[in-house]
């Protein structure tokens, strides 16, 4: 028999131990000792068979442990710089200018800012396809012109407001022109052509005119006993030239061209403007007024600033469409044109598979 501190067999040991009693009983061959020989052994038994299968726990805990840290050492070497690489490449798409989206229902923002000229960030070549992007897509409800501008190309400024109404035309949305901190000259002349101009309280606005001041430089170099030889074919073909003294032919004949653009700006404003325009206000005289005083007199419709407007008017986000920087600019269109392309090829094959 065994003592209280014994743990209990299982089941099977204990028919079996009975069986074995059993059968040795009958043959007059077990004795006590030979019983308890046979319950320490299965003791044994059932302990080596525990400490195996605790054995085997801990070896798979450790094979999963061995697991996960391999894993996390291939995730570290492998997916880090993948990680890295991901994040420099949407660094360089966002740096050449290329923009997500838009997603939902958005106003259009294209930036009209600095000089225009051809070489400049505001110039024809870079805002054009900014608008054909803009009115283009069916997520853009309104285009907004936002400008801070001193003026500059009027050429270059043609070429912008000619493509605006030629998108109008295609793609009627509305248009309206937001002045920020200054919209003067050739900035201005493209207001004109949108449907409505909203200023801030605090922009400037107008210098509605042309000038044209080339240098004169011909007193400071015969100081030096230095001249210039020019040979034109006409006596007006070096009228520009800063190293040549200036006649009264020169000064007559700069000044009507001055005058003509002027008076073609002029003509511009009273077109796009004239019924809104204030009674004998010259607008003409090249000066710029603030945002209410402009108002006053006709040559914007509101007074505001972008966010108030677009959040009042449309009641939804506004996208801005850049430009970027120019020198990565290009570029940026390229990558933004062929993904926007491979996307669109993407859905339509998904729509037709349907």
């Amino acid at each position: 028999m065994t003592n209280d501190q014994d743990r209990p067999a299982s089941q099977s040991e204990a028919v079996a131990v009975r069986s074995s009693v059993a059968g040795q009983a009958d043959n007059n061959d077990a004795t006590p000792g030979q019983t308890g020989l046979l319950l320490e052994l299965m003791r044994e038994m059932r302990g080596q068979r525990e400490s195996f299968q605790e054995a085997q726990r801990l070896a798979a805990g450790e094979r999963k442990s061995e697991h996960r840290w391999r894993m996390l050492f291939q995730a570290m070497v492998f997916g880090l710089p993948v990680l890295l690489g991901i994040v420099y490449f949407l660094f360089f798409l966002s740096s050449t200018g290329f923009r997500w989206g838009p997603f939902g229902d958005v106003v259009g923002v294209v930036r009209i800012e600095g000089q225009i000229s051809s070489t400049d960030h505001a110039s024809a070549d870079s805002i054009v396809p900014l608008l054909e992007k803009a009115f283009a897509n069916p997520n853009v409800k309104a285009v907004v012109l936002s400008i801070d501008s001193p003026g500059g190309a009027p050429v270059e400024a043609e070429r912008i407001y000619t493509a605006i109404g030629s998108l109008k035309r295609k793609h009627p949305k509305p248009v309206v022109a937001v002045i920020n901190n200054l919209g003067a000259s050739a900035a201005f002349l493209i207001a004109l052509h949108a449907d409505k101009i909203v200023a801030g309280r605090y922009s400037l606005v107008g210098s509605i005119g042309a000038i044209m001041a080339p240098w004169q430089l011909d007193r400071a170099i015969a100081k030096y006993d230095v001249s210039q030889r020019v040979y034109a074919s006409g006596k007006l073909k070096s009228f520009l030239n800063p190293f040549t003294p200036v006649t009264p032919e020169v000064d007559l004949k700069a000044q009507k061209l001055v005058d003509q653009m002027g008076t073609y700006f002029l003509e511009e404003v009273k077109a796009r403007r004239g019924h809104q325009l204030k009674a004998g206000v010259d607008v003409a005289t090249g000066e710029v007024w603030a945002g209410p005083e402009a108002k006053e007199i006709g040559l914007v419709d509101a007074v505001g600033t972008i966010d108030e407007y677009v959040a009042s008017t449309w009641g939804v986000q506004a996208y801005d469409f850049g430009p970027s920087n120019q020198g990565l600019q290009l570029l940026g269109r390229t990558i933004q044109d062929a993904v926007v392309s491979s996307v669109q090829r993407l859905t339509t094959t998904g729509a037709v598979v349907r």
